[in-house]
């Protein structure tokens, strides 16, 4: 069985669809499945070194990378070299497993597959969520009307990662079949020492307590609303330093840096930047506790990888996984400027209650977020759609 991921960019900068395309197709393959990816050269602003036209080992998945229209639309990434690909390679693939809406990449493949009998999954990822909708409201309304009702409505399955995304999907007026199923998270090794190398690494004092925002600064994850909180909690006299790591529009990350002079926590909040591999898990294993006050954020893959480093988290209801967190008391689910306020208060003075609720958060992890079972579980999904497929290609070998 031949499975073929379509998504606009692998770039570290798009966060967690990135990441997450890559892990799914890695989990795929360890569990037999024959699964690739097809995607830009796109790096946000830039472009990514990669060997283009030519199946590549990237990250340890097998990838095709085409050349993006330059200068970018943005999340649109237009790309008539990916287009003349698809037409030529769709016919050979089995399943194709769509990431993303409103983007050039999977609604060009969704109408070649249908040209060429090819059944095919799409992930929303959150774009159907109230909030994600609102958001350049009349360009999606023309999009879908145009081509993106369509293509949701002639998948053979929607992926969803949560409860609330299945039911987005639902009240977008969509009928067609969905799927259930989480996303993954590695376990990592935890280190021992964690704690005191990040405060090593950033010259903080051993009691200070570290708060962990990681994820792209964008103001859709409302990194502004944690430091007026934070701001709050320093004028009354609490000790803390926030590490807000994550990159994003410089223009956005220029105004953050003048809100924390502002609040006055400018000597308690460290901006490191993007970050990755070993700074990043050093990250999550060495703070204290993790927020995300996001809007809307259809799993939170980065909410996942903190509760897998054993973190307590603070999150918000547009978390689609907030109700798992709160059932497994893995966190804290607020909505507001003075709940959190009250959140932050609790973990900070509270070291007995971050330890339990992280411990509950990494055995939540390991119950339902393991790459391994989630990939089997889509791998039967894949065989399951292929043998529905009258002239598949998986139905052709079968007969012979």
């Amino acid at each position: 069985m031949k499975i073929l991921h379509v998504i606009p960019s692998l770039s570290p900068q798009r966060g967690g669809p990135t990441e997450v395309a890559l892990k799914l197709v890695k989990a795929l393959r360890e569990s037999g499945v024959d699964a690739e990816i097809a995607t830009t050269n796109d790096d946000g602003e830039t472009l990514l070194d990669v060997p283009l036209y030519d199946r590549t080992s990237y990250q340890q998945v097998p990838v095709w990378f085409l050349p993006r229209f330059s200068p970018p639309l943005k999340e649109f990434i237009f790309s008539s070299a990916l287009t003349q690909w698809l037409w030529q390679h769709i016919p050979t693939y089995d399943v194709l497993d769509h990431h993303y809406l409103f983007s050039y990449a999977p609604t060009c493949a969704a109408t070649i597959a249908r040209h060429h009998h090819v059944p095919y999954t799409v992930r929303t990822m959150g774009q159907l969520a109230p909030w994600a909708l609102a958001q350049s409201r009349l360009k999606k309304q023309i999009y879908t009307a145009l081509v993106e009702r369509r293509n949701l409505e002639q998948a053979a399955v929607i992926h969803c990662t949560s409860i609330g995304e299945a039911a987005d999907v639902r009240n977008f007026g969509i009928k067609t079949p969905t799927l259930t199923l989480p996303l993954g998270v590695e376990l990592p090794t935890l280190w021992p020492d964690a704690q005191a190398k990040l405060r090593y690494t950033y010259s903080i004092a051993p009691e200070v307590p570290i708060v962990l925002f990681l994820s792209r600064l964008h103001y859709k994850k409302r990194p502004d609303l944690l430091l007026e909180a934070l701001g709050q909690l320093a004028a009354q006299g609490h000790n803390f330093h926030l590490i807000l790591a994550g990159s994003g529009d410089a223009a956005y990350v220029d105004s953050l840096t003048e809100l924390t002079a502002t609040l006055g926590l400018a000597d308690r909040t460290t901006l490191p930047g993007f970050v990755t591999g070993t700074a990043k898990d050093l990250l999550l294993q060495g703070s204290d506790f993790f927020v995300l006050p996001s809007f809307s954020e259809n799993f939170g893959i980065a909410v996942a990888e903190a509760m897998a480093a054993g973190l307590p988290v603070i999150v918000t209801p547009g978390v689609q996984i907030a109700p798992e967190i709160a059932a497994a008391k893995a966190g804290l689910v607020v909505d507001g400027l003075a709940p959190l306020v009250t959140a932050l208060t609790q973990l900070l003075t509270a070291p007995g209650l971050r330890q339990q609720l992280g411990a509950n958060g990494r055995q939540l992890v390991t119950q339902r977020y393991s790459w391994q079972s989630i990939a089997q579980s889509l791998a039967s999904v894949y065989a399951e759609i292929a043998q529905l497929a009258p002239n598949s290609r998986y139905n052709q070998a079968a007969k012979v």
